[in-house]
């Protein structure tokens, strides 16, 4: 099962991919998780990708698609994975596929989330993590401590906001969203990977559905 995860910030792209992770045992793939990890083990890409990042500029997507290459080729992604939040524009999708033909693991399906601008603003600005796992939850609509974020992995959870999920921020990623990233679903609907989902209510309800759209 090779999955990519589409969805505005605050579709609950990340929550789903956690549940998944858990009951498929595939791994999720974050791109900015991968940016981090290279950055601070100083490997090559790592060492690429910093000195853009300390110029003022952004990662380019060559870099990006080294970077998920070679998380790709981990034995966990034997079985397939979940691509969360990756690609965001036409150029890395375009390049994404030919990376993914080279190494024969095509997509088998594109989940698209869809939720209400104003419930996404609720969930962007209530959104939580752990400093430690890295468990998400929201403080709308899961208030500390009941149910415990961390699902009980962390004895002591370190929850933080971070810096993009203020109220001050969420209208730009929103603009931002909708000019870069909204194109990728006309771009998977013409290639018939596209499953769109209600992406609003029980997190339950909506991992079933969810389940049903790959089912397709």
């Amino acid at each position: 099962m090779r999955i990519v995860f589409l969805g505005a910030p605050g579709s609950g792209k990340g929550t789903q991919s956690q549940r998944l992770v858990e009951s498929h045992a595939i791994p999720q793939v974050s791109t900015g998780d991968l940016l981090r990890a290279h950055v601070k083990d100083g490997t090559e890409l790592g060492r690429r990708a910093k000195a853009v990042m300390d110029a003022g500029q952004l990662v380019d997507d060559a870099t990006i698609l080294g970077m998920v290459r070679e998380r790709l080729a981990a034995p966990d992604a034997a079985r397939g994975f979940i691509l969360d939040g990756f690609p965001r524009t036409i150029p890395q999708a375009e390049g994404l596929d030919v990376m993914l033909a080279q190494i024969g693991q095509p997509l088998d399906a594109v989940i698209q989330f869809e939720v209400q601008p104003e419930l996404l603003v609720q969930r962007i600005s209530g959104r939580r993590s752990c400093q430690d796992c890295g468990r998400v939850f929201n403080v709308h609509t899961a208030p500390v401590p009941t149910p415990p974020p961390c699902g009980g992995q962390c004895t002591t959870p370190r929850l933080v906001q971070r810096p993009d999920d203020t109220e001050a921020t969420v209208a730009k990623r929103l603009a931002v969203y909708v000019e870069q990233t909204a194109p990728l679903i006309g771009f998977y609907e013409r290639k018939g990977l596209l499953r769109k989902v209600e992406a609003e209510g029980e997190l339950a309800t909506v991992t079933a559905r969810v389940e049903a759209a790959l089912a397709r």
